[in-house]
């Protein structure tokens, strides 16, 4: 294979490869986000109790975090390609099977275990290779991808609705484990890309003469990755650890919100109708986010931890905020307010992960942070119920998650001021030695 036939970074093919993982979020995350639809129906058909029914959705999410260094590890040893074209398959297979609705126990490993996994399996490496395809335009490309996931969901809770209506719960999600077919589509337009460390070094690999660097180039080419393993060492290195911390107490904060924005809406007297209009402008904001903060961080203008660690504070303050709101206009203002610094949140924090790690060790990276972050994610929720059944009142959980975030911003500070430290103890001593001449002049004439 010639040089010329890997796709360069920054553009080209990488942006079907975007346009691939959009419709992959879509697909995987929404999905997820939606399936609530699915919970009163399979309740009253299996007639359980609501917490024995959110099981299936717990194992799904508990599958998607754990799943994520095996997808990791897979896209190291095999391609993105593979895995993202298995997840499909696997997605599909909970779905058509779940249809079969034969037991509550039958859902958990269907819809909920193979659900999970299929989410993580293509989840994982679809957001992976856009960061191997960009490096200047990587936050812009994954603030694309990201979107994915408003766009579907916005569109997925009345399509959903409707496919319940008309063909019931279990031909509605065969249809829909059918349309997730469309994620092996994706991974086959997701081209393996020359190491990514020969993406990072592009230019300095043409400087070099044309037998050495073609040959070289060459060789990189016949495998996608220069990694042959999974690189568990990363929690050896402080910089991860310290942003692997920020992932843990973002996720508390993040899964909050959600769940206590329609019960505080209903606590103020806002009718239901008017509820739903609340989770329809958070997903509008969400999308709005994300592409514009992509957009800024392609700008270069700001260096993406502090962007991320400034998003991350305006999150805080919007959840500090939103509790004081007493009527629908109030709080629809503070929920635009705090989805909107979600999805400017959301669109840059992988490429900060990128920038932490650098790219040879990205995939392993993303696999370990989605496997700690979640650990976050399972605690978050119970403990702000906890606080709201101790307080009384549903506005204690969203001061609990805006403090958590304000925490979670300390660790942030925390990296940047030890990448400093690092890039200053690297930078070679380039001082000039001190002259023992009397005159400067003098001095100028002994260097010439």
């Amino acid at each position: 294979m010639q040089a010329k036939d890997s796709n360069p970074p920054d553009g080209g093919y990488g942006w079907v490869v975007v346009v691939s993982a959009f419709i992959v979020m879509g697909l995987t995350v929404a999905v997820l986000k939606t399936f609530g639809l699915f919970f009163v129906e399979i309740q009253q058909h299996f007639d359980e109790l609501a917490s024995t029914t959110s099981w299936i959705t717990s194992v799904t999410i508990a599958i998607f975090h754990l799943g994520a260094p095996v997808a990791s590890s897979l896209c190291v040893r095999y391609t993105h390609r593979a895995v993202v074209i298995t997840g499909g398959l696997l997605a599909f297979s909970g779905m058509a099977l779940g249809f079969l609705g034969l037991n509550i126990v039958w859902m958990y490993a269907t819809t909920g275990f193979l659900q999970g996994l299929g989410i993580s399996f293509s989840w994982t490496p679809a957001i992976s290779i856009v960061s191997h395809y960009f490096s200047k335009k990587r936050a812009l490309a994954n603030a694309i991808a990201s979107a994915g996931e408003c766009a579907f969901a916005f569109t997925f809770g009345p399509f959903f609705q409707w496919l319940i209506s008309q063909y019931g719960w279990k031909g509605a999600l065969l249809i829909i484990g059918g349309i997730q077919l469309n994620i092996c589509v994706c991974g086959v337009l997701m081209r393996p890309l020359a190491s990514s460390c020969l993406l990072e070094a592009s230019h300095s690999e043409r400087e070099t003469p044309p037998g050495d660097g073609a040959s070289r180039i060459d060789k990189e080419d016949k495998s996608p990755t220069t990694h042959k393993t999974f690189n568990w060492m990363l929690l050896r290195r402080p910089e991860f650890v310290l942003y692997a911390i920020f992932g843990i107490l973002a996720a508390m904060s993040f899964f909050v919100p959600p769940l206590f924005l329609v019960p505080l809406s209903y606590s103020l007297g806002i009718d239901e109708s008017w509820t739903a209009s609340l989770l329809s402008i958070l997903a509008t904001v969400d999308f709005a986010g994300r592409l514009l903060c992509g957009w800024y961080a392609n700008l270069h203008i700001t260096k993406t931890v502090h962007l991320l660690t400034m998003t991350i504070t305006l999150i805080s303050t919007s959840l500090m905020l939103l509790p004081l709101a007493n009527n629908y206009l109030s709080l629809a203002i503070f929920t635009g307010f705090y989805g909107f610094f979600f999805g400017t949140t959301v669109a840059v924090h992988i490429t900060v992960l990128a920038d932490v790690v650098g790219m040879p060790d990205f995939d392993s990276a993303l696999g370990l942070f989605m496997l700690i972050r979640s650990a976050g994610g399972f605690v978050g929720p119970p403990l702000a119920g906890l606080i709201v059944d101790m307080a009384g009142d549903y506005r204690a959980g969203f001061y609990m998650a805006g403090a958590t975030l304000v925490l979670s911003a300390g660790f942030l500070v925390t990296l940047d001021q030890f990448q400093q430290r690092k890039e200053r103890g690297s930078q070679p001593n380039t001082k000039p030695e001190k002259s023992t001449l009397p005159y400067p002049s003098l001095h100028l004439l002994k260097l010439q």
